[in-house]
């Protein structure tokens, strides 16, 4: 639903972005207020870009209560907000509106989405290329710097995008062409592989997945996408978006309500509903 003069948003929370039909943001919010007890609802939200600025001034009207920001609105929605979170300002990304003291501020859970799954394999982290470069990617150079990972490199079709992450950051850029080699992570946080007309798609070639030890999809509808279906036909561990996609909901759900969702629940509800819709 995209809200304008005649129509505005309905509920206390919800998500904004271009296209919508992969997230699974309702399901999993929705649950948590059910659980907590909470009134409100979260519901889904497609905004053109163009219409960006025009929505956050209809969420300022209706003191809607919490947002989430996903693709391609993650950078474009910051000059329109009232501040940023530390957190947001490192990243240069938001991936959560919220209210204090009466200001509509902009964090970004993504980072603990991304650092929750791959702590287990901190020490074995040696070297990481991440996969685009947009407000995802530079979550991922974000968690991957908290983690301590020593060699980070970026790769994106656009050089120019890529260029400008790298510097950022003070990591590698690498061409896309050259992005193939030995790496303890590769991290995807394109599109390619989502549910829709890039299901079909992988940013990493079938056979060149020799020098790879780990391999983090943060696409998570399908579950299992091309790009971790090929990496374990190779013999190559494996983490689903799922996990980040829980870990970076449960903070934002927390940020708006100030309540702490159980992790296993939340879990078996999001896979539940996979194992319904076939994600």
């Amino acid at each position: 639903m995209q809200p304008n003069a005649n129509k505005k948003p309905q509920g206390q929370y919800g998500i904004i972005g271009w296209p919508l039909g992969h997230s699974k943001s309702p399901l999993l919010h929705n649950w948590g207020l059910k659980q907590s007890g909470l009134p409100g609802a979260y519901v889904p939200w497609p905004t053109q870009p163009a219409k960006l600025k025009a929505f956050v001034a209809e969420v300022r009207a209706r003191h809607i209560k919490g947002v989430s920001v996903t693709i391609p609105h993650k950078q474009a929605v910051m000059p329109f907000l009232d501040g940023l979170t530390d957190r947001a300002k490192a990243v240069g990304a938001v991936n959560t509106l919220f209210w204090r003291e009466g200001k509509l501020l902009g964090d970004n859970t993504d980072v603990e989405g991304l650092v929750k799954p791959l702590e287990a394999h901190r020490g074995a982290l040696k070297s990481a290329l991440v996969l685009g470069a947009g407000g995802a990617a530079r979550a991922a150079c974000a968690a991957l710097k908290e983690l301590g990972v020593a060699d980070i490199a970026v790769a994106n079709r656009t050089a120019s995008k890529v260029e400008k992450l790298a510097a950022d950051f003070g990591v590698r850029a690498v061409p896309w062409e050259e992005r193939v080699g030995t790496w303890s992570l590769v991290l995807n946080t394109t599109p390619l592989g989502m549910l829709g007309e890039n299901q079909d798609q992988s940013p990493w070639p079938a056979d060149a997945f020799g020098g790879v030890s780990l391999v983090f999809d943060l696409v998570y509808n399908p579950v299992r996408t091309r790009f971790m279906a090929d990496a374990q036909a190779a013999g190559v561990a494996c983490l689903s978006g799922l996990s980040m996609f829980l870990h970076q909901g449960l903070a934002q759900f927390e940020i708006w309500t100030g309540v702490r969702l159980d992790e296993g629940r939340a879990r078996q509800v999001l896979m539940a509903d996979m194992i319904l819709t076939g994600g």
